[in-house]
This record gives structure tokens, C-alpha cells and sequence, in this order.
């Protein structure tokens, strides 16, 4: 679907959002706004933080099951759930981390690009071809 847009849930041709008389003026139809993507990146961001502590109560809730049960068989397999649980947690911060950065160089990358869609378009706007 080269050159259509879904504009108010019609699907339009890009050169129909020139207007009526087919000169530019197509109004903010097609503009970008980084504020849902810096809202994710700041959500990916407290996740982040609020799993970082989860990692040392883990330790903390295992050091008190580990004295009540001494020498129970249980103890090892129980350190391996708990090795395992903090293995997700650290790939799940990292993960956060990751995806916060992702999500910004999205808002930064789209604002830049319409910056340059905006740029091509003034020698036309100069000419007389747009508002």
C-alpha cells in the first residue's frame, strides 16, 4: 500500500492530504509525537529500578529458610531455584535497560527524520507550492 495513509479510519493517498485544491496544507495529519515512546522508555526505566532490589531480598528470604531447614536434601536443589530466579531478574533489568534506550532512539530517530521531511519540503514551500 505505497502512498496511503489511515487518517480518521479512511484510507487516504498521500496527495490527497494536499487539500482540496492539491496544494500542500494537508494539516498535522501525518506529524510524529515522541511522547508515547519517552512514556514507555520511562516505564521500561521503573521496572528497571524496582527490580533492582528484588535480587538481595531474594538472598535475605533464602538466608531464613536456609536456617531452618540445615541439612535437609532440599537445600541444594532449593539454591539452584533461587541462582535461577536471580539469573531471570538480572536478565529482566537488562532487558528494561535495553528496551528503554530502544524506545528513545525511536522518538529521537523519528523526530529526526521528520525534521528532513520537513527540510526537503521548504524549496517547494519557497516557490510558492505550500503554506
Amino acid at each position: 500500500m505505497s502512498g496511503v495513509a489511515v487518517v480518521g479510519g479512511q484510507r487516504q493517498r498521500l496527495h490527497d492530504l494536499g487539500g482540496a485544491a492539491g496544494g500542500g496544507g494537508g494539516g498535522d495529519e501525518l506529524k510524529h509525537s515522541d511522547g508515547p515512546w519517552m512514556r514507555a522508555a520511562g516505564g521500561a526505566e521503573a521496572l528497571h529500578t524496582q527490580l533492582g532490589p528484588v535480587k538481595s531480598e531474594l538472598q535475605t528470604a533464602h538466608e531464613g529458610v536456609v536456617a531452618g531447614t540445615a541439612g535437609l536434601e532440599a537445600l541444594t536443589e532449593l539454591g539452584a531455584v533461587r541462582e535461577s530466579w536471580q539469573r531471570r531478574i538480572e536478565a529482566a533489568r537488562g532487558e528494561c535497560r535495553s528496551l528503554a534506550r530502544n524506545l528513545r532512539d525511536v522518538a529521537r530517530a523519528q523526530a529526526e527524520t521528520n525534521e528532513a521531511v520537513r527540510q526537503s519540503f521548504a524549496p517547494v514551500a519557497a516557490r510558492g507550492g505550500g503554506q
